[in-house]
């Protein structure tokens, strides 16, 4: 730049100025970019209708003859380990009050990324 003369000088410069500005705002659209991609992967990523099928199917076994219960929760944790490679577990009591007895169900779904617990009470 030394054989420039000051005006050319202040040209360059502010062409690397303006350049390295640009650069800088690309970078920061950039990672805006990426953190609302992450936000909607997590968004669709909770599994809602995994977690409403299994615990339709846990809360319904329960109604059936005690002598089946015991093969179709075997058939539940069995199948959501394979098909939607989430480990579930449940377990279930008796609680007797003085208006009658219901049923209280422990429920817990874990794919690895969502985990999920309810407690859930026969009427």
């Amino acid at each position: 730049m030394a054989g420039l003369k000051d005006d050319a000088q202040w040209i360059v410069l502010m062409g690397f100025l303006v350049s390295f500005s640009l650069f800088f705002l690309a970078m920061i659209l950039n990672q805006s970019v990426v953190v609302g991609q992450t936000t909607a992967e997590a968004v669709s990523e909770f599994p809602k209708d995994d977690i409403m099928e299994v615990r339709s199917v846990i809360i319904n076994s329960y109604y059936l003859p005690a002598s089946e219960v015991t093969n179709m929760q075997n058939d539940i944790t069995v199948l959501a380990l394979n098909r939607q490679d989430a480990v579930v577990g449940f377990s279930n009591s008796s609680v007797v009050t003085g208006s009658g007895t219901y049923m209280d169900v422990q429920i817990h779904y874990n794919n690895g990324v969502t985990a999920y617990n309810e407690t859930w009470q026969s009427p």
